[in-house]
């Protein structure tokens, strides 16, 4: 399991098409390094596309995620980075509007987000 203990938002949007190398060095040049368990967020001009680099103590990950309908709710007129909690990220991934989330963390999923959980004996929702 890939541990998170920070996660960070660049505002400046990335092109998609980079890989592994060109993430770490945009973190590097936002962040200034790439920190150990700290999660590093960008998104393309649109914010249909998000691509997050995690930094697991021993090497990189990257991984991509894109929306079939709408767009991630992205800052456009913060400073460089923005810091957010584990209960903004889930939000966020899910292009929900992360920053009205309270003090509580709670997240109010609409009936088409909540996940399946399949088991053997059938469906569960």
């Amino acid at each position: 399991m890939i541990r998170v203990d920070a996660v960070w938002l660049a505002v400046e949007p990335l092109d998609m098409r980079c890989g592994t190398e060109a993430a770490l060095a945009r973190v590097v040049a936002v962040f200034g390094a790439a920190r150990p368990h700290h999660a590093y967020l960008f998104a393309n001009r649109r914010a249909n596309r998000m691509k997050v680099l995690v930094h697991d103590g021993i090497g990189v990950w990257l991984a991509a995620r894109r929306l079939n309908n709408g767009k991630f709710v992205w800052p456009k007129d913060a400073l460089g980075t923005l810091t957010l909690t584990h209960a903004q990220l889930d939000a966020l991934v899910l292009g929900l509007p992360w920053q009205r989330i309270g003090e509580a963390g709670v997240i109010d999923l609409p009936p088409s987000a909540v996940p399946v959980v399949w088991k053997e004996s059938g469906v569960e929702g």
